[in-house]
């Protein structure tokens, strides 16, 4: 009897000590992510240009890294926080911890080089050498050709200078360890090619992060397979209620296959109107997530592209209830 408690107790030290090695790992030697790359971008007018319009309409970086006011249908941006950062993820509304959106204005990364903002964008690691939560949609973006971080860096540099600054990030354990798991290599797989309107299409839709709102998530923060675009992923929203990521999938019934080109297009369109203007939302009523104000922007030629992608998705039956009250 004295020999087998011998045994456990020794298998036991070594289980916790191969859980305290695992530990250690994961939190001291990763992110295992290259050091970034010795770059200069060259701010031409024309990169700064593009740059513009990735960074404000289709990427939304400036929008994201800003404040929204949530009491207005769709979350109108506070023009003065535009790229300012300050928007909060916390448990009120289901993030498991608190999360700043950080300041990317020059006053902010005028100490990182560019190869460090690349670094940032696309595989999930600051100057630091820190992963970052892919709330922010690196993954997604490190499948953009390397060309249109350039042109976004470019912009970014160009842009009102705040002084803006935010409590360090809180992640719930085990979420605070297995960020560390999450940074990953961009690929740049994806090419600019208008020739194809369906590439084109997934080009636009991976540059706008549309996956990573519009694919359900389970019970572990993991997207559920064969659910792409197929909505269902839940906000909580301040003013009350969940609501829901729409079915983009080409599904005629419960998704967007029986959509017109047209249709599409004024659905975004539609928030551009000069006349339209964002009405207040009362506590317990319907309202969303989808920034629209910027995406309201996407040159039409884009969208028609992006609807020519999801009309060639699988399509995915999954009825979603848009919106459910407290």
């Amino acid at each position: 009897m004295k020999k087998l408690l011998k045994v456990l107790l020794i298998l036991v030290v070594i289980v916790i000590v191969a859980i305290g090695g695992i530990f250690l790992y994961v939190s001291s030697f990763l992110p295992n992510i290259d050091a970034p790359d010795d770059l200069v971008v060259e701010a031409t007018p024309e990169r700064i240009e593009h740059g513009r319009y990735l960074a404000n309409e289709l990427m939304g970086c400036v929008g994201c890294h800003a404040t929204r006011d949530y009491s207005m249908f769709a979350g109108p941006i506070n023009e003065d926080s535009k790229g300012a950062g300050g928007e909060k993820w916390d448990n009120t509304n289901g993030f498991p911890g608190s999360l700043y959106a950080p300041n990317i204005t020059p006053a902010a990364i005028q100490d990182w080089t560019d190869g460090e903002i690349f670094r940032a964008i696309t595989a999930g690691v600051d100057k630091d050498g820190n992963a970052l939560f892919p709330i922010m949609p690196y993954l997604q973006y490190g499948k953009l050709p390397k060309e249109d971080i350039y042109d976004v860096i470019a912009y970014l540099r160009t842009i009102k200078p705040a002084h803006n600054e935010y409590p360090e990030r809180k992640l719930d354990f085990p979420l605070s360890l297995i960020v560390n798991l999450m940074p990953k290599e961009g690929t740049h797989e994806l090419k600019l090619d208008k020739s194809n309107p369906i590439k084109y299409g997934e080009y636009l839709v991976t540059a706008a992060a549309c996956y990573d709102c519009h694919t359900k998530m389970d019970d572990k923060g993991q997207f559920v397979p064969g659910m792409d675009f197929a909505g269902g992923m839940e906000f909580n929203l301040s003013t009350g209620g969940v609501v829901r990521s729409a079915n983009l999938t080409s599904d005629k019934e419960t998704g967007i296959g029986n959509w017109t080109e047209e249709k599409f297009i004024k659905r975004f369109t539609l928030y551009s109107d000069s006349s339209y203007t964002p009405h207040k939302v009362i506590p317990g009523e319907f309202n969303t997530y989808m920034p629209w104000e910027y995406y309201s922007k996407l040159k039409e030629d884009d969208l028609k592209a992006m609807y020519a992608f999801f009309m060639s998705t699988n399509p995915v039956q999954n009825e979603v209830v848009k919106f459910t009250g407290n």
